[in-house]
């Protein structure tokens, strides 16, 4: 509620000050409680042209009965005989306000034998409840109502549209394809729950809200204009699932309105139905944007956009000729509305199929309205369980079609051409523990339980259910396919990789937020694959090209065959007689992870997902290597899969390399360690150099660095002949980092009863502080700490610039 226990003097002033100041509220008419008008020069007040009368309510009322007691108000005094009556009536509390046209309500001042004389605020009288009856029907068929929170920008809309001296009739909010999805997500809230449907026995069977909003928005008078839409509005309920049964009769489901269509009928008081007709066609064929995200993933209902559509064809043109529309056949097996066969001009070889029937109707709709495409070729078919047979014989599968699939010159000339689901069994809040697996996504469907066991992890992806089912099924066919770079990269897609031989001709990458809904940083490309050539993968030269289709380069993406990833570097120089100082975490070895990264200090091995190992001075040098090379580069979308390898040999010889790494890993955000866990031994300066106030529990890290190290002290056990006793030599970046950090350090121990032991993860939590649920700011009111960390971090990133070359040079990463 937005205005919460005031009283209602200051509730009308707070409506005023938040909606109506521009306009004249402090004129009295009569009883009438809120009053507002254009400011005018009117001597005579019964002259005054007003634009609301209202009746204000505390905290949440009944917009109903509030309206009623106006009525009863304006009708007790005959307001409307001494004063202009308003272009509209309404009502409001601390949560809501409503409004009806004046010229809807009138007639019920003019009720004959009615008692005006009784008190309006009086809901128990007769008087008012046979107002209320006679008006309810009006009021609900008619009031516009807003809730001041959630429809704020369209209650200030409807005001300046409507609230003009002299104006006839309502401007209602028009609908075009730039706004009918905000629109959708407010009929969600408001007209949904009113539909008679148990939605989650709907949404398992194929039905979802989106096809009665497309009902509601594509009507006159609450008759549905397009009769090929899955649902239909008809009046007051919705008809759907029109077949022909086996007496040749027409029969239909229907759904009802629980509040005898009230809510329906008010939400669209506001808008302006249909939209343009030029819109109709946009809007059915985004249909995608009405299925709910969980529905989307696991049916592919991603609409492709048209700027990858067209790319992709010229592609396909490039790989197969110029003529290749007319030379080979093309099924879309994961259809949806489809858009990724706009463009294609041989309709005689285009077939669509898709899971849900409303797809269907949606492109029967289409090709009514000019759509290249045959109706015969549209067919209703689950490729992920639906079996190979033709109509002919009981199946769903066009007899043609059939006939391409099962001979096998034919399926040389055929071209599977998809932008197939993304779900799988895990997301990465999942494997995080912050979220739920989405296991049956993908592993209820049939060809899952056929191929699992040559897929591997990979079975657990959809559109690698799609790929292998074209692999072994339709062999010797053309590929064009969207998905992310798993197939290619993915160490889950190792045995995919083995199995899936067809040669891979070509691929262009885009960024994958340019696609409707799919959210994240990371690639999304299109791949041309020849089933008449096999080849296991190993490399490839990919396009590049921005979210605007400009190309921008060109990316080498590699399997991993024969290369060993990064994972447990370091990890084999530990045993058991080392005293350990912190813990390295890393889950996953690609840049999609980067935040899974960091060091930290525990006392035992972590479980759970990814590489976890304990750090002594036997692998510091590798942990702060590995630590370096993961985050010196920042994620971007195009990096975001590339996988971390096992270096060659040259890193070992190069010093500055290693000491570039060691500054890195000291200073970086993700270096958590803490000393409210345990003893920091990573405190990168002497007692000496940041002037504490008491000596350090640990020296560790600096006589590390000065060579200062002694056997069975500091928490080793190495014996003082493996002891280094030279300093660390650092670069002349390395060491803008160091006396940034001193800085720091210096500052920090300026504070009065600071702790001693502070790390840097400790002296940033002091100046930032938390949050209320405990997570670091931001940002810190001090400006001098402002300034240091801001120097601090200037300094690394130049340092991590220095880093980067290496990081190819060594192979850590391929290039």
């Amino acid at each position: 509620m937005k205005y919460q226990n005031i009283r209602e003097e200051e509730l009308k002033n707070r409506v005023v000050q938040d909606y109506f100041g521009l306009y004249d509220c402090a004129k009295i008419i009569g009883n009438v409680d809120f009053c507002v008008s254009m400011h005018q020069e009117v001597e005579d007040l019964s002259e005054h042209e007003s634009l609301l009368w209202a009746e204000a309510k505390t905290g949440n009322a009944d917009i109903y009965k509030s309206i009623v007691q106006l009525i009863l108000t304006i009708g007790k005094a005959r307001t409307f005989d001494r004063y202009l009556p308003p272009a509209f009536l309404g009502a409001f509390d601390g949560e809501k306000i409503a409004f009806i046209p004046y010229n809807d309500i009138q007639e019920v001042f003019y009720i004959n034998d009615f008692n005006w004389n009784v008190t309006p605020s009086d809901h128990s009288s007769k008087e008012f409840k046979l107002i209320h009856q006679k008006a309810k029907a009006t009021i609900e068929r008619k009031a516009l109502a807003f809730d001041f929170i959630n429809d704020d920008k369209e209650l200030k809309e409807f005001i300046e549209q409507n609230f003009i001296i002299g104006k006839f009739g309502l401007t209602k909010t028009k609908i075009d394809k730039n706004n009918f999805i905000i629109i959708y997500n407010k009929w969600l809230q408001t007209v949904k729950p009113t539909i008679a449907v148990n939605w989650e026995i709907a949404k398992k069977s194929g039905l979802i809200d989106g096809d009665f909003y497309l009902a509601d928005l594509l009507s006159i008078d609450n008759i549905t204009l397009k009769d090929k839409l899955f649902v239909l509005l008809k009046k007051n309920k919705y008809e759907l699932d029109r077949k022909i049964n086996e007496y040749g009769l027409f029969i239909s489901s229907a759904a009802s309105f629980t509040d005898k269509q009230v809510a329906h009928t008010q939400f669209w008081n506001r808008y302006e139905r249909p939209p343009k007709e030029a819109y109709w066609d946009y809007i059915v064929e985004r249909r995608d944007l009405l299925v709910p995200q969980d529905v989307r993933e696991r049916k592919g209902s991603f609409f492709t956009p048209q700027i990858w559509v067209e790319l992709s064809q010229k592609y396909l043109t490039d790989v197969l000729g110029a003529d290749w529309q007319d030379e080979y056949y093309i099924w879309d097996c994961a259809a949806g509305t489809g858009n990724l066969l706009a463009g294609l001009t041989n309709k005689y070889y285009i077939y669509a199929s898709t899971l849900d029937k409303q797809d269907i109707e949606v492109m029967h709709d289409r090709i009514e309205n000019g759509a290249n495409l045959l109706q015969d070729h549209i067919f209703q078919f689950d490729f992920l369980n639906d079996e190979f047979i033709p109509k002919s014989k009981g199946g769903k599968m066009p007899d043609s079609l059939y006939s391409i699939i099962k001979d096998p010159e034919k399926r040389k000339k055929l071209v599977v051409y998809i932008n197939p689901p993304y779900a799988e069994a895990g997301s990465t809040r999942q494997r995080a523990g912050t979220g739920t697996n989405k296991s049956k996504i993908s592993t209820e469907t049939k060809v899952y339980q056929r191929y699992k066991k040559i897929l591997g992890k990979a079975s657990n992806e959809l559109f690698a259910q799609f790929l292998i089912r074209i692999y072994k099924e339709i062999s010797d066919c053309k590929v064009g396919n969207f998905s992310t770079l798993k197939p290619l990269q993915s160490a889950n897609f190792a045995l995919f990789r083995e199995i899936f031989l067809f040669k891979l001709e070509k691929v262009f990458v885009v960024p994958a937020d340019s696609f409707d809904n799919v959210k994240g940083q990371f690639p999304i490309g299109f791949f041309i694959w020849d089933g008449t050539k096999l080849e296991e993968f190993e490399k490839i030269k990919a396009d590049v090209f921005d979210t605007d289709g400009k190309k921008i380069g060109t990316k080498l993406i590699c399997s991993l065959k024969n290369l060993t990833t990064l994972s447990a570097f370091g990890k084999d120089l530990t045993n058991g007689d080392t005293q350990y100082i912190g813990h390295f975490a890393a889950r996953g070895n690609d840049f999609q992870n980067q935040n899974a990264v960091f060091i930290d200090n525990i006392k035992d091995e972590r479980k759970g997902g990814g590489v976890h190992i304990l750090i002594s001075e036997k692998n510091l040098r590798e942990v702060m290597v590995s630590f370096a090379v993961r985050h010196c580069i920042a994620a971007t979308w195009l990096n975001d899969r590339d996988q971390f390898l096992y270096p060659n040999k040259k890193w070992e010889k190069d010093t500055e390399f290693q000491n570039d790494c060691f500054a890195f890993t000291l200073f970086h955000g993700q270096n958590r360690i803490t000393s409210e866990d345990s003893t920091n031994h990573w405190i990168p300066f002497s007692e000496q150099e940041v002037d504490a106030k008491e000596r350090f529990e640990s020296n560790f890290i600096s006589n590390f660095i000065k060579g200062k190290l002694k056997p069975n002290g500091n928490g080793t056990l190495l014996e003082a002949k493996k002891l280094r006793t030279t300093p660390l030599e650092f670069s002349e970046e390395a060491k803008a980092v160091f006396e940034a950090g001193l800085e720091l350090w210096k500052y920090y121990h300026k504070v009065p009863k600071c702790n001693v032991n502070a790390s840097l993860y400790d002296i940033r939590a002091y100046f930032q502080g938390r949050n209320a649920k405990g997570r670091m700011n931001s940002k810190s009111s001090d400006e001098t700490y402002t300034n240091l960390i801001n120097e601090l971090r200037n300094k690394l990133k130049q340092l991590a610039d220095k880093i980067e070359p290496k990081v190819y040079k060594y192979e850590f990463l391929k290039q």
